[in-house]
């Protein structure tokens, strides 16, 4: 077994990556595959407390208001707890079809993913985000 921090942070980056590219084919199955079974995400307004509730959410809403978008993700750090577990925080935002970049920035959200090494393998067991503030705020 490797003590490497970068392939482990190589490894983080392949798992979000894959949820990413999953998201723009539509794929909730895929999106959820490198989570945890009792993974929890929270977002304003809700709790979804299981890597199924979470996959059931994504495919309800790959049909509906997020048929077609994709997103826009910037890593902006990660932090190693232990051997076995990473903290990642991101910029991110939906891209709705038809956008290349993130045309107001009111609609940026920071991320904050919670990884598990199991097995040997990096799985999500946590997702939250919150909105950006506005220089206003």
């Amino acid at each position: 077994m490797s003590n490497s921090r970068a392939a482990d942070e190589a490894a983080i980056q392949a798992v979000l990556v894959d949820s990413y590219k999953a998201w723009e084919a539509g794929d909730a199955d895929g999106m959820v595959a490198n989570y945890t079974a009792d993974a929890t995400a929270i977002m304003t307004g809700s709790l979804r407390d299981s890597r199924e509730v979470i996959r059931q959410n994504m495919a309800m809403a790959f049909e509906g208001p997020l048929k077609g978008t994709s997103t826009y993700d910037k890593q902006l750090g990660i932090r190693f707890i232990g051997r076995d577990g990473a903290i990642v925080i991101t910029e991110s935002a939906i891209l709705f079809p038809g956008e290349t970049e993130v045309l107001d920035d009111a609609r940026k959200v920071n991320a904050t993913w919670v990884l598990e090494k199991r097995d040997g393998q990096w799985l999500i067991a946590a997702y939250h985000n919150s909105p950006v503030p506005t220089p206003a705020q």
